[in-house]
């Protein structure tokens, strides 16, 4: 993109003319171009816009003064790593590595809370007879004392507590009316459904009034249905007629909207090959949607997760260097559309995936490999991703 310096009115039946220059830094033009089939704002860039979205600039603070930003090195800390002796280990890697950030599981992949929550009780009766953390308020202090910042993972449209709860809000196959499960057998409620909204902003209020810096939308999508193929099939229980990209959007405009005035910035998980990808990949996740109305945007870029053929890569897996570089690339030029985007936080991988064929054991020299292709974009925040919350520490120093 261009930044335009001066215009000069075109003589008569000629194109305005337009001095620019290369970046908003610059004082030197660039040179003269007229203005004949140039885009008015970014959004005309966009390729495939969906209906009911907006892509014009959203408005929000860019830093609260009470909750200033930091660049983020973070790992992923589940519920039973919170409330055991991982804990001190994970606070260890804290003290003697680069990483300064815990993405914390506040409501996880199976609808279990890490704190008691009243408010989540009254959508969920009995949620709180197991929760992870009985002395929040000596947890967070702990983690604060070691200047940790703390991200809530708030697991959102995958809710199979809250679908038990309220059956008649979740998706089912229009066949039998049965829930709709995918591979992991979890029930989804529908991204459509306003009080599942309600609940999963609830959950992130009392996290930042808690002392969390931070909630990560995951999940914030429809679940996969090859593509779209599955949409005739299931009933996503959609009386307005919602397209899936305006449903993921508007639900994270009423998140920031509410967890806003509590300080907390939002951010919302979405898959790496979103960035690449023109379309909403078929589950409402499309790039310039979401990254327009999220401070942080964390595409998740695991080598893993990319298919044969991606990049030009027959095992993507096999190529954590080249895989990361291509993926925020693409992630870097789909934010250039739109006037607000999310700052680019990926999550990259710190696991050996075995179940694909032809991986590659993944340890230091790969972990580098992904920051390495992070840092040569100018991007030098991360999240890693391990299960079972074991990282290589030897990368990370």
């Amino acid at each position: 993109s261009l930044y335009v310096m001066n215009r000069v009115p075109g003589a008569e039946g000629a194109v305005e003319l337009l001095q620019v220059k290369r970046s908003y830094e610059d004082t030197e033009p660039l040179g003269w171009m007229n203005s004949d089939g140039l885009a008015v704002s970014r959004a005309e860039l966009i390729q495939s816009p969906y209906e009911g979205v907006n892509y014009d600039a959203f408005e929000r603070p860019y830093e609260y003064s009470e909750n200033p930003r930091v660049k983020v090195k973070g790992v992923y800390v589940t519920g039973h790593s919170a409330a055991g002796a991982k804990l001190e280990q994970l606070i260890q890697l804290a003290d003697t590595t680069d990483i300064n950030a815990f993405v914390i599981d506040v409501l996880d992949d199976n609808g279990h809370l890490l704190f008691k929550s009243e408010k989540a009780e009254t959508f969920v009766p009995g949620i709180n007879d197991k929760v992870y953390i009985k002395d929040m308020e000596g947890f967070i202090k702990r983690l604060k004392e070691k200047d940790i910042y703390l991200i809530a993972r708030i697991v959102t449209f995958k809710s199979p507590k809250f679908a038990k709860a309220h059956p008649e809000r979740a998706i089912t196959v229009r066949a039998t009316g049965a829930p709709y499960v995918g591979n992991d057998k979890i029930l989804w409620v529908s991204p459509h459904d306003r009080m599942l909204w309600d609940y999963n902003v609830s959950v992130a209020e009392e996290a930042a009034r808690l002392g969390f810096d931070e909630i990560q939308f995951d999940y914030v999508r429809f679940p996969a249905s090859n593509g779209g193929k599955l949409d005739a099939s299931l009933d996503y229980r959609n009386p307005d007629g919602e397209t899936k990209t305006a449903a993921i959007q508007k639900f994270l405009v009423y998140a920031h909207e509410r967890l806003s005035p509590l300080g907390v910035y939002t951010a919302a998980d979405v898959f790496g090959w979103a960035a690449s990808s023109l379309n909403d990949v078929g589950i409402g996740q499309h790039w310039e949607a979401i990254s327009n109305v999220v401070d942080y945007l964390c595409p998740m870029m695991y080598p893993s997760h990319y298919g044969p053929g991606n990049y030009g890569y027959a095992v993507p897996d096999a190529h954590p260097y080249g895989v990361i570089d291509r993926g925020i690339k693409d992630s870097i030029e789909r934010n250039l559309n739109i006037e607000t985007p999310g700052t680019l936080r990926p999550w990259i991988q710190d696991f050996t995936a075995t179940w694909v064929r032809g991986y590659i054991r993944y340890g230091e020299a790969e972990l580098r490999a992904q920051i390495e292709a992070l840092k040569a974009n100018g991007v030098d925040e991360y999240l890693l991703w391990n299960a079972g919350n074991s990282y290589t520490s030897s990368a990370l120093k």
